[in-house]
């Protein structure tokens, strides 16, 4: 987990203003009727899935030594830096768990001097518990190095922060796949139609990327594309990062054995956030003192603990964590727990990409087990899709296997998604 520090003061652009430019460049970028999207929004736009409320501009990087130097300052590598970028933070409509409306917000990227189509990448971060720890909320730390990466590589790039992270209302409701691919196709529509007042335009092919629990939410935005959720978007291809894909098959069993390659603090993180996220969504418990041997744990997932303080609140093992029935809850899952990992761990199962896809995994990885990839690979092949799995072998991030996973598949997914040929784009 990223530290957490105070975001930065940026510039803001009105809604008023964001519809203006897109008017005024309507005739000048090839979106809008062409592709089947007004420029000037409808009178009842305010209640639809992705409409753009407001955007901010976040900073600039002028040139490609700039890009290659804040990559570097991140722990990335700056091979791939072709261009300098400009970042936004774009704040749109969406749905919550329950289908109803609200509001989150995303990273928006897009290179320098490039202008018309772009291909599109759209990368999901990884666990967070403050809601800043999002990539529109902070630069220059480890969440913000995909997203430079991909633009200054030439892509445009999408970033969700997730519901209720970022200045989304409520709280987060962690590894839940639906509304993480919600949030994710609905910040590409959003983009989508901020895309003209920079003076381009997005390509309907989406490269789905992700890291940790962000591959899962690549693996559902790539479902959900093509399933035809989008009439313009369709998967171009994925690459998941170091997942927990079969969650109750194969993580939660790990984060609860004796014997676990995972390690101590990350065991009691995610057993506890387990519990505490599925239940906003699922109903697992009546109240937190059934489940943990100390209730507050609860309030330190409220979005508003950092992770160090949350970590550094937590008891040591998992047996110190939970009561014996929060312990069999997670061992042998019941009722609304059972529903949501059946929601979650379908990612790559009862269906089949058509899209090219790859996974990528670290040898050693601390926090999500490698045997996730191991499942979903074999998923994926009893649909005859055999999914080629990349070993990053030794990743090491601020003594961290699982966060160097991201680091470097980052720079090998860069170079694969450059290889890509590009599709038509009416």
């Amino acid at each position: 987990m990223p530290v957490t520090r105070t975001p930065h003061r940026h510039r803001r652009v009105t809604t008023a203003a964001v519809a203006a430019t897109i008017l005024a460049g309507a005739g000048v970028v090839s979106t809008g009727a062409a592709s089947g999207t007004s420029a000037a929004p409808s009178p009842n736009a305010a209640t639809q899935r992705g409409t753009l409320l407001s955007a901010e501009s976040l900073y600039t990087l002028t040139s490609a030594k700039d890009s290659a130097a804040e990559l570097t300052a991140c722990g990335y590598d700056p091979g791939a830096a072709r261009h300098g970028v400009d970042a936004y933070r774009l704040l749109y409509r969406t749905i919550d768990t329950k289908g109803q409306p609200t509001t989150a917000s995303g990273l928006f990227t897009v290179p320098r001097g490039v202008q018309g189509h772009l291909r599109t990448v759209s990368f999901a971060h990884g666990t967070g518990v403050h809601r800043i720890d999002a990539p529109s909320m902070q630069r220059k730390v480890f969440l913000t190095g995909p997203s430079i990466t991909y633009a200054s590589a030439g892509f445009a790039t999408v970033a969700p922060d997730y519901l209720a992270m970022g200045t989304g209302p409520a709280k987060h409701p962690w590894m839940d796949v639906p509304s993480q691919a919600t949030a994710s196709l609905d910040l590409l529509r959003a983009a989508r139609q901020f895309a003209p007042t920079t003076g381009r335009a997005l390509n309907r092919d989406v490269l789905a990327t992700g890291f940790s629990q962000g591959a899962s939410a690549a693996l559902g935005l790539a479902r959900a594309l093509q399933a035809g959720e989008d009439r313009h978007f369709r998967p171009g291809a994925l690459a998941p990062i170091s997942g927990a894909y079969d969650f109750g098959g194969a993580q939660i069993p790990a984060l609860l054995a004796g014997d676990s390659e995972l390690e101590p603090r990350w065991r009691v993180v995610y057993a506890a956030y387990t519990l505490v996220a599925f239940d906003r969504v699922h109903d697992v418990y009546d109240n937190p003192g059934k489940v943990f041997r100390d209730p507050a744990v609860e309030e330190l997932f409220d979005g508003m603990h950092t992770g160090p303080q949350m970590i550094n609140a937590l008891p040591r093992t998992p047996d110190e964590l939970l009561t014996p029935y929060g312990r069999d809850l997670l061992t042998r899952p019941k009722s609304g727990l059972t529903a949501g990992l059946r929601t979650t761990d379908s990612v790559c199962k009862h269906w089949k990409p058509t899209a090219p896809i790859r996974l990528y995994r670290a040898q050693g990885d601390e926090q999500a087990t490698v045997q996730n990839t191991a499942n979903c690979a074999a998923a994926f092949q009893e649909r005859e899709i055999g999914v080629p799995v990349i070993d990053l072998g030794t990743a090491d991030h601020q003594k961290s296997q699982h966060l160097g996973s991201n680091v470097k598949a980052t720079a090998k997914v860069v170079r694969w998604f450059s290889t890509l040929p590009t599709r038509s784009n009416p």
